[in-house]
C-alpha cells in the first residue's frame, strides 16, 4: 500500500496533506510517527479511570494531531469527544454517552493504525 492508498483505506485527506507537506516521503514520516503517539492510549485509560479532566486533554491532543495529519474520521470523532467534555464537570458527564463517543474513536483510530501499518517500504 502506498501513502495515498493509506489515506483512502481511513478516510483521511491525501491531497490536503499533500498540499501542507509536499512530498510522500515527509507524509510518510508524519504518519508512521503517529504509531508512536500515546494520546489515544492515555486518552482510553483516562475514561476507563473516569478521570474526564484527563481525557478531555487527551481528546483534544488526539484531535489536533488528526487535523495536522488530515485524518478527517479519526479527527471528527475525537473533535466530538472532545467537545462533549470540554468544560462539564464530572457530574454532568453521562458515562454511556462519553464510552459511546470514545467507541467510535476507537473504531477509527483502529483503522487509521491498520492502515499505517500496511504502507509498504
Amino acid at each position: 500500500m502506498n501513502i495515498q492508498e493509506c489515506y483512502d483505506a481511513f478516510g483521511g485527506s491525501y491531497q490536503e496533506v499533500k498540499g501542507r507537506l509536499q512530498s510522500d516521503n515527509l507524509i510518510k514520516r508524519f504518519v508512521t510517527k503517529f504509531l508512536s503517539d500515546t494520546s489515544y492510549e492515555r486518552l482510553f485509560t483516562a475514561v476507563k479511570d473516569e478521570d474526564y479532566e484527563e481525557a478531555f486533554r487527551f481528546a483534544h491532543t488526539l484531535k489536533g494531531v488528526c487535523q495536522n495529519l488530515n485524518f478527517r474520521k479519526l479527527s471528527e470523532s475525537s473533535s466530538l469527544l472532545t467537545e462533549y467534555l470540554r468544560n462539564k464537570d464530572t457530574s454532568e458527564i453521562d458515562k454511556i454517552r462519553c464510552e459511546e463517543l470514545l467507541q467510535q474513536v476507537t473504531e477509527d483510530y483502529q483503522t487509521v493504525v491498520d492502515a499505517v501499518r500496511s504502507l509498504s517500504e
